[in-house]
């Protein structure tokens, strides 16, 4: 099928997503309304409304308390503090806290301020994010073929151009929504697991 210029922008869009890189975070230990604005600045474009907060006091101050965050030293928060908050703000919308703390409990107890320079925190976080620029090939594709079922749905019967957009529209979706609830199936799968072999040592 043809795609239109909105959903090829739309793509582009989403293989390009900001991501914090490494070499981004600050050298220096930061306060917490610092932490705040550097992932304001750093994340804004994920917003979906302008209005929406990437990240405020209240939300690392639950993440603290929850044990999803060590507490700041002398009220700083180190790379590693940041490396966490962003790992939380990518998964909170798939996972629940109680899932988000036990995928990255052990990343803190192995890895927090760790001297192998293979295993640090920072080179783990690089290792992740050159693998899911990997993904975004396969993704394109994947979002064409679902494109191109949606648009075979109910393509070829009568009916006006704004109901056909409609079905086409929520076919798209629900493939969509399918896909994201198989994943995430299979995310609390693992994580369960995790959970078990943890309750087992």
């Amino acid at each position: 099928m043809e795609y239109s210029e909105e959903f090829e922008q739309l793509l582009k869009k989403y293989s390009h997503i900001p991501y914090i890189r490494p070499a981004m975070l600050p050298e220096i230990d930061l306060y917490m309304d610092q932490v705040t604005t550097f992932m304001e600045e750093h994340l804004k474009n994920m917003r979906r409304n302008p209005e929406d907060k990437i990240l405020t006091k209240t939300m690392i101050n639950n993440y603290t308390k929850n044990k999803l965050l060590p507490p700041p030293v002398k009220k700083k928060y180190t790379q590693e503090h940041l490396l966490l908050l962003i790992y939380i703000y990518y998964l909170k919308n798939i996972l629940s806290i109680s899932d988000i703390s036990t995928l990255l409990e052990p990343m803190t107890e192995r890895y927090w301020d760790a001297e192998d320079s293979d295993r640090t925190m920072r080179s783990i976080y690089q290792r992740l994010l050159s693998l899911e620029r990997e993904m975004f090939r396969d993704y394109q594709k994947d979002i064409r073929k679902k494109m191109d079922l949606a648009s075979d749905f109910f393509g070829n019967e009568e009916m006006s151009e704004d109901e056909r957009d409609y079905l086409q529209n929520l076919a798209l979706v629900c493939e969509l929504a399918f896909d994201v609830y198989l994943k995430k199936q299979m995310m609390e799968t693992i994580i369960d697991d995790m959970k078990f072999q943890k309750e087992e040592s």
